[in-house]
Protein backbone atom coordinates (compact mmCIF):
# COMPACT_ATOMS: atom_id res chain seq x y z
CA UNK A 1 0.00 0.00 0.00
CA UNK A 2 1.46 3.56 -0.83
CA UNK A 3 1.34 6.36 0.94
CA UNK A 4 1.40 9.64 -1.19
CA UNK A 5 -0.15 12.85 -1.15
CA UNK A 6 -3.88 12.12 -2.55
CA UNK A 7 -6.90 14.29 -1.55
CA UNK A 8 -9.18 11.70 -1.26
CA UNK A 9 -11.28 9.10 1.66
CA UNK A 10 -10.49 5.78 1.94
CA UNK A 11 -11.31 3.45 4.39
CA UNK A 12 -10.60 -0.83 4.27
CA UNK A 13 -8.53 -3.15 6.39
CA UNK A 14 -4.57 -3.19 5.28
CA UNK A 15 -1.75 -4.77 4.46
CA UNK A 16 -1.55 -8.56 3.63
CA UNK A 17 -0.37 -10.73 6.26
CA UNK A 18 3.49 -11.16 6.33
CA UNK A 19 4.04 -15.31 4.61
CA UNK A 20 7.82 -14.92 5.09
CA UNK A 21 10.71 -12.97 7.02
CA UNK A 22 11.84 -10.82 4.06
CA UNK A 23 13.69 -7.65 5.79
CA UNK A 24 12.20 -4.37 5.69
CA UNK A 25 13.98 -3.48 2.58
CA UNK A 26 14.33 0.64 2.01
CA UNK A 27 16.05 2.65 -0.86
CA UNK A 28 19.88 4.05 -0.13
CA UNK A 29 18.16 7.76 0.69
CA UNK A 30 15.13 5.84 2.50
CA UNK A 31 14.67 3.69 5.64
CA UNK A 32 12.44 1.22 7.25
CA UNK A 33 11.03 0.94 10.68
CA UNK A 34 8.18 -1.04 12.38
CA UNK A 35 5.47 0.06 14.36
CA UNK A 36 4.55 -2.53 16.83
CA UNK A 37 1.59 -1.50 19.33
CA UNK A 38 -0.81 -3.17 22.19
CA UNK A 39 2.23 -5.19 23.40
CA UNK A 40 -0.48 -5.95 26.34
CA UNK A 41 2.49 -8.30 28.07
CA UNK A 42 1.55 -10.35 31.14
CA UNK A 43 2.38 -13.51 32.26
CA UNK A 44 -1.27 -15.72 31.72
CA UNK A 45 -2.67 -16.94 27.90
CA UNK A 46 0.96 -16.95 26.99
CA UNK A 47 1.08 -13.09 26.83
CA UNK A 48 4.74 -13.76 27.88
CA UNK A 49 5.99 -15.93 25.34
CA UNK A 50 4.19 -14.13 22.79
CA UNK A 51 5.64 -11.19 23.45
CA UNK A 52 9.05 -12.37 22.96
CA UNK A 53 8.11 -13.99 19.46
CA UNK A 54 7.45 -10.72 18.59
CA UNK A 55 10.47 -9.17 19.10
CA UNK A 56 12.40 -11.78 17.56
CA UNK A 57 10.79 -11.52 14.74
CA UNK A 58 11.43 -7.97 14.40
CA UNK A 59 15.07 -8.23 14.66
CA UNK A 60 14.89 -10.70 12.25
CA UNK A 61 13.88 -7.87 10.20
CA UNK A 62 16.55 -5.62 10.56
CA UNK A 63 14.46 -2.38 10.62
CA UNK A 64 16.59 1.22 11.47
CA UNK A 65 14.07 1.80 14.65
CA UNK A 66 10.97 0.91 16.36
CA UNK A 67 7.83 2.57 17.35
CA UNK A 68 6.25 0.91 20.59
CA UNK A 69 2.58 2.51 19.99
CA UNK A 70 1.02 2.09 23.55
CA UNK A 71 -0.78 -0.32 25.71
CA UNK A 72 2.50 -2.14 27.02
CA UNK A 73 1.12 -4.15 30.11
CA UNK A 74 -1.92 -5.55 30.31
CA UNK A 75 -2.48 -3.68 32.95
CA UNK A 76 -1.79 -1.44 35.91
CA UNK A 77 -4.73 0.37 35.66
CA UNK A 78 -6.82 -2.00 38.58
CA UNK A 79 -4.31 -3.50 40.03
CA UNK A 80 -1.73 -2.90 43.53
CA UNK A 81 2.27 -2.27 42.78
CA UNK A 82 3.15 -5.33 43.07
CA UNK A 83 1.74 -6.69 40.44
CA UNK A 84 2.05 -3.24 38.26
CA UNK A 85 6.02 -3.24 38.72
CA UNK A 86 6.03 -7.17 37.91
CA UNK A 87 4.27 -6.35 34.59
CA UNK A 88 6.25 -3.18 33.76
CA UNK A 89 9.70 -5.29 34.49
CA UNK A 90 8.39 -8.14 32.21
CA UNK A 91 7.91 -5.79 29.29
CA UNK A 92 11.44 -4.58 29.86
CA UNK A 93 13.06 -7.71 30.11
CA UNK A 94 11.40 -8.84 26.94
CA UNK A 95 12.02 -5.76 24.79
CA UNK A 96 15.29 -5.55 25.66
CA UNK A 97 16.92 -7.47 23.00
CA UNK A 98 15.52 -5.41 20.63
CA UNK A 99 18.64 -4.51 18.29
CA UNK A 100 17.18 -1.06 17.03
CA UNK A 101 16.10 2.04 18.82
CA UNK A 102 12.55 2.01 20.11
CA UNK A 103 10.67 4.93 20.51
CA UNK A 104 7.47 4.72 22.92
CA UNK A 105 4.55 6.46 23.18
CA UNK A 106 1.98 5.36 26.31
CA UNK A 107 -1.11 3.80 26.36
CA UNK A 108 -4.44 3.55 28.28
CA UNK A 109 -3.47 0.22 30.63
CA UNK A 110 -0.17 1.86 31.34
CA UNK A 111 -1.53 4.20 33.75
CA UNK A 112 -1.50 3.49 36.95
CA UNK A 113 -4.29 2.52 39.71
CA UNK A 114 -6.71 4.77 37.80
CA UNK A 115 -9.87 2.39 37.58
CA UNK A 116 -11.98 2.48 41.08
CA UNK A 117 -11.07 -1.26 41.56
CA UNK A 118 -7.63 -0.76 41.96
CA UNK A 119 -7.68 -0.39 45.50
CA UNK A 120 -4.83 2.81 44.50
CA UNK A 121 -5.88 6.49 45.97
CA UNK A 122 -5.34 9.03 43.44
CA UNK A 123 -2.91 10.41 46.70
CA UNK A 124 -0.83 7.01 46.05
CA UNK A 125 2.71 8.42 45.39
CA UNK A 126 3.32 6.38 42.03
CA UNK A 127 -0.98 7.01 40.85
CA UNK A 128 -1.31 7.97 37.31
CA UNK A 129 1.23 7.77 34.56
CA UNK A 130 4.62 8.58 37.17
CA UNK A 131 5.22 5.11 36.79
CA UNK A 132 5.68 4.67 33.22
CA UNK A 133 7.62 8.32 32.82
CA UNK A 134 10.12 6.60 35.12
CA UNK A 135 10.33 3.17 33.87
CA UNK A 136 9.96 3.44 30.00
CA UNK A 137 10.34 7.50 29.12
CA UNK A 138 8.69 11.11 28.81
CA UNK A 139 5.03 10.71 27.88
CA UNK A 140 4.89 13.00 24.55
CA UNK A 141 8.56 13.95 22.77
CA UNK A 142 9.71 13.97 19.17
CA UNK A 143 12.90 12.69 17.42
CA UNK A 144 14.01 13.82 13.98
CA UNK A 145 15.27 10.69 11.28
CA UNK A 146 16.89 11.15 7.76
CA UNK A 147 14.60 14.30 6.92
CA UNK A 148 11.39 13.46 8.70
CA UNK A 149 10.12 14.72 11.81
CA UNK A 150 8.34 12.16 14.08
CA UNK A 151 6.11 13.47 16.90
CA UNK A 152 4.91 11.09 19.60
CA UNK A 153 1.44 11.89 21.30
CA UNK A 154 0.10 11.45 24.70
CA UNK A 155 -3.55 10.74 23.84
CA UNK A 156 -4.76 9.21 27.30
CA UNK A 157 -7.25 12.18 29.29
CA UNK A 158 -8.83 11.81 32.74
CA UNK A 159 -9.33 10.15 34.59
CA UNK A 160 -12.93 11.39 35.04
CA UNK A 161 -14.79 11.51 38.15
CA UNK A 162 -15.84 7.85 37.40
CA UNK A 163 -12.03 7.32 37.39
CA UNK A 164 -12.26 6.37 33.48
CA UNK A 165 -9.73 7.37 31.02
CA UNK A 166 -10.42 9.02 28.19
CA UNK A 167 -9.03 10.24 24.27
CA UNK A 168 -7.72 13.73 25.40
CA UNK A 169 -4.41 15.71 24.17
CA UNK A 170 -4.05 17.80 26.99
CA UNK A 171 -3.84 22.01 26.63
CA UNK A 172 0.06 21.90 28.18
CA UNK A 173 0.63 19.42 25.39
CA UNK A 174 -1.07 21.17 22.64
CA UNK A 175 1.07 23.73 23.49
CA UNK A 176 4.09 22.08 23.39
CA UNK A 177 3.39 20.26 20.05
CA UNK A 178 2.72 24.17 18.62
CA UNK A 179 6.20 25.02 19.36
CA UNK A 180 8.09 21.82 18.69
CA UNK A 181 6.07 21.88 14.67
CA UNK A 182 7.24 25.89 14.77
CA UNK A 183 11.22 24.29 15.31
CA UNK A 184 10.81 21.59 12.66
CA UNK A 185 14.04 21.80 10.11
CA UNK A 186 12.69 23.22 6.63
CA UNK A 187 12.02 20.39 4.36
CA UNK A 188 11.28 17.82 6.93
CA UNK A 189 8.25 15.36 6.33
CA UNK A 190 6.11 15.09 9.03
CA UNK A 191 4.87 11.45 10.87
CA UNK A 192 2.86 11.53 13.80
CA UNK A 193 2.21 8.58 16.78
CA UNK A 194 -0.66 8.54 18.99
CA UNK A 195 -2.15 5.35 21.04
CA UNK A 196 -5.68 6.67 20.64
CA UNK A 197 -6.53 7.17 17.13
CA UNK A 198 -7.21 10.87 15.99
CA UNK A 199 -8.84 9.66 12.41
CA UNK A 200 -10.66 6.14 12.36
CA UNK A 201 -13.78 4.32 11.69
CA UNK A 202 -13.77 2.48 14.31
CA UNK A 203 -16.90 2.80 15.66
CA UNK A 204 -18.63 1.45 12.58
CA UNK A 205 -16.11 -1.49 12.68
CA UNK A 206 -15.69 -2.71 15.72
CA UNK A 207 -18.39 -5.29 16.87
CA UNK A 208 -19.10 -3.17 20.04
CA UNK A 209 -19.48 -0.13 18.41
CA UNK A 210 -22.36 1.29 21.73
CA UNK A 211 -19.08 2.15 23.21
CA UNK A 212 -18.63 5.89 23.87
CA UNK A 213 -16.67 7.38 21.24
CA UNK A 214 -14.59 9.49 23.81
CA UNK A 215 -12.90 5.40 24.51
CA UNK A 216 -12.08 4.71 21.02
CA UNK A 217 -11.13 8.42 19.73
CA UNK A 218 -9.42 11.10 21.02
CA UNK A 219 -12.01 13.94 21.42
CA UNK A 220 -10.22 16.94 20.95
CA UNK A 221 -8.65 15.13 17.91
CA UNK A 222 -9.50 18.57 15.44
CA UNK A 223 -7.72 20.99 17.98
CA UNK A 224 -4.77 18.74 17.11
CA UNK A 225 -5.30 18.11 13.55
CA UNK A 226 -5.35 22.08 13.19
CA UNK A 227 -2.13 22.35 14.51
CA UNK A 228 -0.69 19.47 11.80
CA UNK A 229 -2.50 20.56 8.99
CA UNK A 230 -0.15 23.16 8.81
CA UNK A 231 3.27 20.62 8.22
CA UNK A 232 1.46 18.64 5.91
CA UNK A 233 1.71 15.19 7.77
CA UNK A 234 2.24 12.43 5.37
CA UNK A 235 1.60 9.76 8.47
CA UNK A 236 -0.21 9.31 11.58
CA UNK A 237 0.47 5.62 13.32
CA UNK A 238 -2.44 4.65 15.84
CA UNK A 239 -3.31 1.78 17.99
CA UNK A 240 -5.84 0.97 20.71
CA UNK A 241 -8.30 -0.97 18.34
CA UNK A 242 -6.59 -3.93 17.60
CA UNK A 243 -7.60 -3.62 14.13
CA UNK A 244 -6.07 -3.35 10.83
CA UNK A 245 -7.57 0.14 9.50
CA UNK A 246 -6.26 2.63 7.10
CA UNK A 247 -8.09 6.27 5.98
CA UNK A 248 -6.58 9.02 3.57
CA UNK A 249 -7.69 12.31 4.31
CA UNK A 250 -5.99 15.41 3.11
CA UNK A 251 -2.73 13.70 1.80
CA UNK A 252 -2.46 12.11 5.15
CA UNK A 253 -3.26 7.86 5.78
CA UNK A 254 -4.33 7.17 9.29
CA UNK A 255 -2.82 3.64 9.97
CA UNK A 256 -4.21 1.58 13.17
CA UNK A 257 -2.17 -1.45 12.55
CA UNK A 258 -3.63 -4.04 14.60
CA UNK A 259 -1.96 -5.35 17.88
CA UNK A 260 0.90 -7.50 18.89
CA UNK A 261 -1.37 -9.39 21.09
CA UNK A 262 -4.45 -9.51 18.69
CA UNK A 263 -7.59 -10.33 20.89
CA UNK A 264 -5.85 -9.77 24.54
CA UNK A 265 -3.51 -13.23 23.72
CA UNK A 266 -7.10 -15.12 22.63
CA UNK A 267 -6.25 -15.41 18.95
CA UNK A 268 -7.43 -12.70 16.39
CA UNK A 269 -9.09 -9.87 17.44
CA UNK A 270 -12.77 -9.38 15.01
CA UNK A 271 -10.43 -11.06 12.23
CA UNK A 272 -7.23 -9.31 12.92
CA UNK A 273 -4.66 -11.39 14.08
CA UNK A 274 -1.65 -11.10 16.48
CA UNK A 275 0.99 -8.89 14.41
CA UNK A 276 2.72 -5.53 13.86
CA UNK A 277 3.59 -2.96 11.08
CA UNK A 278 6.81 -2.61 8.84
CA UNK A 279 6.89 -0.01 7.55
CA UNK A 280 9.36 1.18 4.17
CA UNK A 281 9.73 5.33 3.62
CA UNK A 282 11.16 6.51 0.20
CA UNK A 283 11.16 10.09 -0.39
CA UNK A 284 7.56 11.14 0.55
CA UNK A 285 5.93 8.00 0.58
CA UNK A 286 5.56 4.84 2.64
CA UNK A 287 5.14 1.58 2.04
CA UNK A 288 3.20 -0.83 4.86
CA UNK A 289 2.53 -4.23 5.02
CA UNK A 290 1.06 -5.96 8.43
CA UNK A 291 3.68 -9.09 9.64
CA UNK A 292 2.42 -11.43 12.09
CA UNK A 293 4.72 -13.92 13.72
CA UNK A 294 3.05 -17.33 14.28
CA UNK A 295 1.27 -16.91 17.96
CA UNK A 296 -1.81 -19.31 18.15
CA UNK A 297 -3.39 -19.29 21.39
CA UNK A 298 -4.41 -22.10 23.51
CA UNK A 299 -8.30 -22.93 22.88
CA UNK A 300 -10.07 -22.11 25.70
Amino acid sequence: MNISRRSFLALGAAGALGASIAPAEAAADGFSFVHFTDVHIQPELRGDVGSRMCIERINRLKPDFAICGGDLVYDVNATGYPRATQLFDLYAQTVKPLQMPVHTVVGNHDVYGIANNSGIPPTDANYGKKMFEERVGPLYSSFDYKGWHFVLLDSIGGPTVNREFIGLVDEPQLAWLKNDLARMKPGSKLAVVTHIPLVSGVLQLVPDPGRAADIYLVTNAQAVLNLLWAYKPIVVLQGHTHIRETVTYKGCQFITSGAVCGNWWKGPRDGHPEGFAVLTVRGDEVQWRYETYGFIADKT
